[in-house]
């Protein structure tokens, strides 16, 4: 399977299909292999880049805790897309990997055509709120740390049957990755100028307020609950997932496509 190397960290890295660029990330303890009962319908037309982030599935588990952040995760999103020959994307996620597609945008706002935001909290504005989310990142790494791998098998649909080496780049991937150091993303929101669509399970309670939240100060976003769907919405309930992601991807606007190819 092709990797991209990123300054020593292997990134591991699947594409399917030819058209427009959709990268989609997956969620925190997750692997790309959450998206697998949507392959078929997301490459009909569109480029569809799926990926472990670092700490994750079938990517590297660097021993460096600096080697996982907010920021090295937005860079290996962008890295991607230059692999892909890609300049801009459909880019979204689930959870951490929502989260995460935010954070791009804010950081790379020309290379994104619109947004996919699934299961997923915009971060803080307080910054208690954003203390007790971070001790919880950290307590989440603890326990990888002490109980391993185990930890996952009481865990949501994403992540219960997933396959990692081990629990070690998760344990730094808590720290590192799902920890938030400012309001920067949330307090983005509002400036977001493309066209965007929010899903939620709508059992996922935690996340339910999150998702009002990001369609009323987004403008313009569209938002769809799940019925019968917890926090992996496209697991739990994959057809009316695609149900709901299609009419909006078929609605953007068209955009030529690069002809590079993927590097191995």
């Amino acid at each position: 399977m092709p990797k991209l190397d990123r300054d020593g960290v292997n990134i591991h890295y699947e594409v399917h299909g030819s058209g427009p660029a959709l990268l989609l990330t997956h969620g925190y303890s997750s692997t790309s292999a959450m998206w697998q009962r949507q392959i078929d319908a997301l490459s009909r037309k569109h480029k569809l880049i799926l990926w472990d982030m670092r700490g994750h599935g079938q990517s590297d588990y660097p021993d460096d805790a600096a080697a996982y952040s907010e920021a090295l995760t937005v860079g290996d999103m962008a890295a991607l897309l230059d692999k892909a020959g890609a300049h801009s994307a459909i880019v979204g996620g689930l959870s951490l990997g929502g989260y995460m597609s935010l954070a791009f945008y804010r950081a790379h706002p020309d290379r994104v055509r619109a947004l996919l935001i699934i299961d997923t909290g915009p971060g803080f504005k307080k910054d208690d709120a954003r203390e007790v989310w971070n001790k919880r990142a950290h307590d989440t790494g603890d326990r990888f740390e002490r109980e391993g791998l185990e930890v996952l098998k009481s865990a949501s649909r994403e992540r219960s049957s997933v396959v990692h080496r081990d629990a070690s780049g998760l344990a730094r991937a808590a720290r590192g990755m799902l920890t938030q150091r400012d309001a920067g993303v949330i307090e983005t929101l509002p400036h977001i100028n493309v066209p965007s669509l929010v899903v939620v399970g709508a059992d996922d309670t935690p996340f339910l307020a999150a998702s009002d939240y990001m369609a009323a100060k987004i403008p313009g976003a569209k938002k769809v609950v799940i019925p019968a769907a917890g926090h992996a919405a496209n697991i739990d309930q994959p057809q009316a997932f695609i149900d709901a992601v299609m009419p909006f991807l078929d609605s953007l606007p068209q955009q030529a496509v690069s002809d590079k190819r993927i590097a191995s």
